[in-house]
């Protein structure tokens, strides 16, 4: 079996999926995907996994995006820049899983791996982290979000700066912008992702999937039609609510709490 991808499942419901190229900065070769497809599909099968971090092998690289160099040697590999076939693009593998992603970026994130950050529902940055959008630079038109979600997340002025560019863009002044929760050291970076994914493991793997769906379903809607959408929803889901339920899950934070003082 190939280890360009590695899984690593931890007893508290939380798994680790690394990008283990690290002397080609982790690179996204056409073989890497087909792995993270597999590995995300092992991930969205077993019940036991509740949360997934998701970062790179070493302190350089987060991931350089798509492998140029097999690019250059495979002209159809250009299909891959705009394919949405979870086995070859790894931005619709990791929403294929099905559960929340904290992205640990430990290191640079560039073009197509800049994609990839994006895909993730949360983002804790190294200090080592760098973003770059590089597309205008190669040549080569994004396809797996980064036009439509980057200027969502950070405005639309700035995401022209950054893609027009191709400068990068440093953990801290990610940090201000909005790209990213918060910057660690780097030797803290796994405890910071994986100490944030295990308060997430606390919520019903079912519920965080609905609360997750409507936050980004109206992240799609105008304020109002929102609202609407919010109503409508909850409305449907809270007349499923029993007293019994709320109580089970009061006592569920209680427990979770006293263990962790303990």
């Amino acid at each position: 079996m190939s280890n360009s991808v590695l899984l690593e499942k931890h007893d508290n419901g939380v798994a680790v999926v690394t990008l283990n190229r690290p002397d080609a900065m982790n690179a996204l070769s056409g073989e890497l995907r087909k792995r993270l497809y597999d590995v995300m599909q092992e991930v969205r099968g077993d019940n036991s996994i509740r949360v997934v971090v998701f970062t790179g092998a070493g302190q350089k690289a987060f991931t350089a995006g798509l492998d140029l160099k097999e690019l250059g040697s495979d002209t159809s590999g250009m299909n891959a820049a705009t394919d949405q076939d979870p086995r070859s693009n790894p931005v619709t593998a990791i929403r294929s899983c099905g559960k929340p992603v904290v992205g640990a970026i430990n290191g640079v994130a560039i073009t197509g791996g800049f994609e990839v950050a994006l895909a993730c529902d949360v983002l804790i940055a190294s200090e080592n982290a760098r973003f770059a959008d590089t597309h205008a630079l190669v040549g080569i038109m994004p396809g797996w979000g980064l036009s439509q979600k980057l200027q969502r997340i950070i405005g639309q002025s700035r995401a022209k700066e950054l893609s027009f560019t191709g400068r990068f863009l440093n953990a801290e002044t990610a940090c201000q912008w909005g790209l990213v929760n918060r910057v660690v050291p780097a030797d803290k970076l796994m405890d910071e992702a994986l100490a944030l994914a295990d308060d997430m493991t606390v919520v019903e793997p079912p519920f965080l999937a609905k609360y997750r769906h409507l936050i980004e379903h109206g992240a799609n809607l105008s304020m109002d039609d929102a609202l609407n959408y919010e109503t409508l929803f909850s409305s449907i889901e809270n007349d499923k609510v029993t007293p019994d339920d709320i109580e089970r899950r009061r006592q569920a934070v209680m427990e979770r709490g006293r263990a962790r003082k303990g």
